[in-house]
């Protein structure tokens, strides 16, 4: 869906030459920034589908909005007209079967490699540079479905001259975002000197501890923020289980059964039989997890996708945050003005609640 060309977009057609800008992308959290990225996540219908919503941020306006892409997937661009920046603006979850499934489609996959998304399509990733590295295979299915569309956007606005560039999203738009922003950076086919940010809202979490080194790595002095409310239980999933595996590769697990065995007798065996009972339950609960959200989740997902073939699965479920925190803590009156009924399982999760915090925490900095 095709909205009417920015200004911006207008003056580059009519003069026929870039637009330079100065940089006005700064790295770390800014309130006014956010406020205006929550506005636009409320123009999406996303995640909790709240009746209020929010007008346009001030200065911006949407000029494209993607079609629906792999499990119900869709993101929007937006122009900053006055400071000529760019927003991805990523939907979350939006209420659908296959878009729920995304989420429950947890088996993790590894950083590198090849999505067979159907017939004429192969996308060949990268996001992350660690082979030990994973990431969730449902997220990592819409990111592969929708970046090729990304980038041909971005290509066309650093054309004219717009080389800043904010990727955003709420709850599963979050998560997404977390993979869109390390598609990115390992590509060979963008400009060095793009400057990106990204704000993953209410985001569960991505990956595995590799991955999330290498996430905050490229991202480093603030460049890839995760804005969290104190009492969303959302940026808490997926379930994580860590076994002796999802160490670092030198750790002082890699031979302990060999360090065992060189005990005296009957230490080795007692040694033996405690770590085996601290041990296999949580391989057992990782296969386990793997084998539920990621074989079993993937038959699910064959059946929308009849021409998505199974990528391989790694023997691992430990998931883990990413991303440089930014707590939106539950100050005094939210607990009052955001009651749990036992039922409203999504009200610390809602961009409403998300909003109230960030005022709260930060009246001087955002103007409404």
């Amino acid at each position: 869906m095709m909205f009417r060309l920015s200004l911006i977009s207008f003056l580059f057609l009519f003069f026929g030459r870039e637009i330079a800008f100065a940089q006005h992308l700064h790295p770390y959290f800014d309130p006014e920034e956010y406020s205006d990225l929550l506005k636009m996540f409320s123009l999406q219908r996303d995640t909790s589908a709240e009746s209020l919503r929010q007008k346009a941020p001030a200065d911006y306006e949407m000029t494209y909005r993607s079609p629906e892409t792999g499990l119900v997937n869709r993101w929007d661009f937006w122009l900053n007209t006055k400071k000529g920046t760019g927003v991805i603006a990523i939907r979350g979850t939006n209420g659908t079967a296959a878009s729920w499934l995304e989420n429950l489609y947890a088996g993790m996959i590894p950083a590198k490699g090849v999505l067979q998304l159907n017939n004429s399509t192969r996308f060949n990733y990268q996001v992350a540079a660690d082979p030990q590295a994973g990431v969730h295979a449902g997220w990592m299915l819409a990111t592969a479905a929708m970046v090729p569309d990304m980038v041909e956007h971005i290509l066309e606005y650093y054309r004219q001259g717009i080389h800043e560039f904010i990727i955003a999203g709420h709850s599963q738009g979050g998560a997404i975002a977390f993979l869109v922003r390390s598609c990115l950076y390992y590509r060979e086919d963008l400009p060095k000197d793009l400057v990106l940010k990204t704000y993953c809202s209410a985001a569960p979490k991505p990956g595995n501890q590799a991955y999330a080194y290498d996430y905050d790595f490229i991202t480093r002095d603030g460049w890839g923020l995760r804005v969290v409310n104190g009492r969303d239980w959302v940026p808490e999933t997926p379930f994580s289980v860590q076994t002796p595996h999802d160490f670092s590769p030198v750790n002082p697990f890699m031979n302990i059964r060999k360090t065992i065995r060189k005990q005296k007798f009957p230490v080795n065996l007692a040694l033996s039989y405690t770590y085996g009972r601290l041990s296999r339950p949580m391989k057992r609960s990782s296969r386990r997890l793997q084998r539920v959200l990621g074989k079993i989740a993937y038959s699910r997902v064959k059946k929308l996708l009849p021409a998505y073939s199974r990528p391989p699965f790694i023997n691992s479920h430990h998931y883990t945050p990413a991303g440089a925190p930014v707590i939106l803590y539950p100050v005094t009156g939210y607990d009052e003005a955001f009651p749990f009924d036992g039922k409203n399982i999504f009200v610390h999760h809602s961009l409403t609640a998300y909003r109230w915090a960030l005022e709260k925490i930060y009246p001087k900095s955002i103007s409404h």
